[in-house]
């Protein structure tokens, strides 16, 4: 007696199941166009430290997946970077400003990623001489490009880790993304984020 019963709740459980994921699908396709539950937030942080310097930043961001393999979004820059030269000479920089990225899974996991950034530079530098500190204001244009690994990621509507490389391929001398070498020439510095992909408006687990 109780295993029909069991039997037939299960039935009727299993078919409200299949008929509310038939309702929901049919309502996607007639929504069509934006999906509010293809928005994700989060970020990503990133610490480095290399030759004296430390670099620590936030970039929040907000984006919008197209479809299972394009990601795409505006992002904040926020980055603070110090540190002292072989002469005694100590510098400071503040770095913010806007960004868009966009970003291209060939599989869940691994991800190509390009973004670009308008950065304003706050710069002050401490003479090792004792002569009065110098200040400057800069704005530049940069542009970011390079890939990363993400671990949870089941397509649209996913939250999971990732780890990100990049580099500035600008190579403009004002970037907050070069170092000056001892003869002078520039070299990219690695920007190293680790991070949060954060879906939103989701009503239930889905793969899609």
């Amino acid at each position: 007696m109780y295993k029909k019963l069991i039997t037939l709740l299960l039935l009727l459980a299993s078919g409200t199941t299949l008929f509310a994921q038939k309702d929901d699908d049919e309502d996607e396709v007639r929504k069509g166009g934006f999906k509010k539950q293809n928005l994700f937030t989060g970020g990503g942080v990133n610490v480095s430290f290399f030759n004296g310097a430390t670099v620590l930043g936030v970039n929040p961001v907000l984006g919008y997946s197209i479809n299972r393999f394009i990601d795409a979004g505006i992002a904040v820059n926020l980055t603070y970077t110090g540190f002292t030269e072989f002469s005694g000479d100590r510098y400071r920089q503040t770095v913010y400003g806007p960004g868009a990225f966009v970003r291209l899974y060939p599989v869940n996991f691994l991800f190509a990623q390009a973004q670009y950034e308008r950065n304003f530079i706050a710069l002050k530098v401490v003479p090792g001489n004792g002569t009065p500190t110098y200040r400057d204001n800069l704005s530049v244009n940069s542009l970011l490009l390079g890939g990363g690994y993400c671990t949870g990621r089941e397509g649209v509507g996913s939250t999971f880790y990732y780890f990100s490389v990049m580099v500035d391929v600008t190579r403009n001398r004002n970037s907050p993304y070069v170092e000056y070498l001892q003869n002078n020439t520039l070299r990219a510095i690695p920007i190293v984020r680790a991070g949060l992909n954060i879906a939103l408006f989701q009503r239930r687990n889905r793969n899609f």
